[in-house]
């Protein structure tokens, strides 16, 4: 579907965690399709489809385990995407109507430390396939990677929507290829496809990374379509989102679960892929190497992006920035850096535990995209007063008891359920087996007890408000100020 016109803005993107101006709405809706479907699709969603294997699950189930958790996760983060076209804003600044100007700092803090986990966690990975296929030394390599996505987060929202396109196309053709010869060329061991092997433990633990994984994506997504026109559809919006970023993680993640079956006690991400590769033919997994790179440096590049978003929104509750275009690179300057400490200082145990980070960012954010799907599409339907999200004194308060409230019930609610390796396993989930179900829990109760704490909302006056509001607002985003 093609929108309004091309962008009125060039060069560096000025625009952080202010409005959108309707008359700078531009992008075509299928944009969104191999935007996220890219951003799914690198060796880093590879990696999540481990744990069933290496919890001594067998191979069909836990195929079906990622199938099922990549359909119910998506599910939800992509209804977050329909946010951003209607509103103009990104997303994590769309939390303050329910936790509060203040209180939504709440939120917040979590979502940066997980930009900043996967931002280690993938350019380390990057710069190990680097290293690999060109030497040079890990650590340079993850420098490289660091300064290359830092220049991709500058430029801001266009050059990352054409370079996940131009990645998207080239990766049909490389890990089209890669995967046949997977599925050709490799063996499996006994009873791998033996559907009388299930076991409730790893299969869950399958399912709860991988709707894990594809609900933390839930805090990116109005950021890369608030530029879009508002009339574009909900249910348009949902789909591109939707079967994108699902198919792009159930591509990789079943790419892992063979590659895991396939080596056993041998497999290591990058070996193990540069070893699929050459059976293809001599020399092809330096090449899948080379192009994973690409994804993972994409994808980084994302993780600045909206770590710079976060800490802007964090920083304007404490104390009102102006959106300049120099608190936009200091604050992705800032990220960056953070990044790439982190990457040089991480040990082993940290990409050893990767799948433990999934799912202590599932356990943070079941919760959040409960209370902040229930407010946009049932409670307010969608109507919001967006200058009072800029007004510390606005109608929407400094602390949303409601949401607050809401969030932390929902996830004590959940810690019995909880199951994280050896690091922590609850009562409830030691009684199932170490069965996490913690996400059937958290999911409605944050989102029921939501409802029933804001049925007072007089969502109609805030409608009128933000009718009153409109012209001002538009008049501050072209003055590129708060309203």
């Amino acid at each position: 579907m093609s929108t309004s016109g091309e962008s009125r803005v060039s060069g560096l993107e000025v625009r952080s965690i202010d409005y959108v101006p309707l008359d700078e709405r531009h992008g075509r809706l299928w944009h969104l399709g191999p935007l996220w479907f890219m951003s799914n699709a690198t060796i880093a969603t590879l990696a999540v489809g481990l744990i069933s294997i290496t919890e001594g699950g067998n191979l069909i189930w836990s195929l079906l385990a990622i199938v099922a958790g990549t359909v119910i996760g998506t599910f939800f983060m992509a209804f977050h995407s329909a946010q951003g076209p209607q509103l103009g804003l990104p997303q994590m600044i769309q939390s303050r109507p329910q936790f509060g100007y203040v209180g939504a700092l709440l939120v917040w803090l979590f979502a940066y430390v997980q930009y900043a986990g996967f931002n280690v966690f993938n350019s380390i990975l990057a710069a190990e396939a680097l290293h690999t296929t060109l030497h040079g030394g890990v650590k340079l390599w993850v420098a490289v990677v660091t300064a290359v996505a830092l220049v991709v987060a500058l430029v801001g929202y266009d050059i990352i929507h054409k370079a996940e396109r131009f990645l998207t196309y080239t990766f049909l053709v490389v890990f089209g290829v890669f995967t046949v010869g997977v599925l050709v060329s490799l063996h499996y061991p006994a009873g791998s496809f033996d559907l009388g092997g299930f076991r409730w433990t790893p299969f869950l633990a399958q399912f709860g990374v991988v709707a894990g994984y594809q609900i933390s994506w839930a805090i990116y997504v109005s950021d890369y379509s608030r530029y879009l026109p508002p009339d574009v559809t909900v249910r348009k919006t949902f789909y591109w989102t939707y079967f994108g970023s699902a198919l792009g993680g159930i591509w990789l993640m079943v790419l892992g679960t063979l590659l895991a079956a396939w080596a056993g006690k041998d497999f290591e991400t990058i070996r193990s892929i540069n070893a699929a590769g050459d059976m293809v033919f001599d020399g092809f997994g330096a090449i899948v190497l080379l192009f994973a790179s690409l994804g993972l440096i994409s994808v980084t590049a994302l993780n600045m992006y909206g770590g710079s978003l976060t800490l802007i929104s964090g920083l304007d509750s404490i104390r009102r920035v102006r959106p300049t275009l120099g608190v936009r690179l200091v604050t992705i300057g800032l990220t960056a850096v953070l990044s790439l400490v982190g990457a040089l200082a991480a040990t082993a145990h940290f990409l050893e535990n990767f799948n433990d980070f999934l799912l202590l960012v599932l356990y943070l954010f079941i919760p959040w995209t409960a209370v902040n799907l229930m407010d946009y599409y049932v409670v307010r339907r969608g109507h919001y007063a967006i200058a009072e999200i800029f007004n510390p004194r606005g109608i929407y308060g400094r602390w949303g008891w409601h949401g607050i409230i809401a969030y932390l019930v929902g996830f004590a609610v959940m810690v019995p359920f909880f199951s994280v390796g050896k690091l922590f396993v609850g009562p409830a989930a030691a009684a199932l087996g170490g069965a996490d179900i913690s996400l059937f829990i958290g999911l409605p109760v944050s989102a029921l007890l939501y409802w029933w704490l804001t049925r007072s909302v007089d969502v109609e006056a805030e409608t009128r408000i933000a009718e009153a509001e409109a012209e001002a607002l538009e008049q501050a985003a072209h003055e590129h100020r708060e309203p």
